[in-house]
C-alpha cells in the first residue's frame, strides 16, 4: 500500500525523486500518465495492466475516452540510481509542475502533484465533506 507524502523538487532535466518506499511497491519499471484533478497518477506494473484490463473489458463507446486519456500520454519509467524518474514535458505540462511537487500515496497508487496544486487542492477539503465521503463507506 501506497501512504504519505513527500516533498521532493523536479530538476531541471524533468526528474524528481520516486521515494524509496514507494519504489519498494511500484517496482523496477512502473508506468506514470494523466490522473484526475491535474495530478499524475504513478501505476505499478500490476496496477497498469489492471487498469488497461477493466478499460478493454468496456464497449468502446465508452472506453475510447478513457483509452485516449490514460494511455495516449503515459510513459514506462525506470528509476535510475538516485530513484528519479524523468517526467515527460507533456506530462510536466498536464500537472503544471515547474519546481516543487508533492509526490503522495494514493493507496494502489502514488501521485505527483506541483506542490502548489496539492496545498490549493487540500485547502478545499473540508471535514464535512470527508465525513460525507465516511458516511457513504459506512464508516
Amino acid at each position: 500500500m501506497l501512504i504519505g507524502e513527500y516533498q521532493h523538487n523536479i530538476d531541471p532535466k524533468g526528474r524528481v525523486i520516486v521515494p524509496a518506499k514507494f519504489r519498494e511497491d511500484l517496482g523496477e519499471r512502473f508506468y506514470i500518465t494523466k490522473g484526475l484533478d491535474g495530478c499524475l497518477f504513478v501505476l505499478s506494473g500490476v496496477e497498469w495492466e489492471r487498469l488497461q484490463e477493466k478499460i478493454r473489458q468496456m464497449p468502446i463507446s465508452k472506453a475510447r475516452g478513457l483509452q485516449r486519456f490514460f494511455f495516449s500520454g503515459a510513459a514506462e519509467v525506470e528509476p535510475d540510481k538516485q530513484g528519479r524518474v524523468l517526467i515527460p514535458q507533456q506530462l510536466r505540462d498536464y500537472a503544471q509542475i515547474q519546481k516543487d511537487v508533492a509526490v503522495i500515496g494514493a493507496s494502489s497508487r502514488a501521485e505527483i502533484w506541483d506542490a502548489a496544486r496539492w496545498a490549493e487542492f487540500n485547502s478545499g477539503l473540508t471535514e464535512e465533506s470527508i465525513a460525507e465521503a465516511m458516511d457513504t463507506l459506512e464508516l
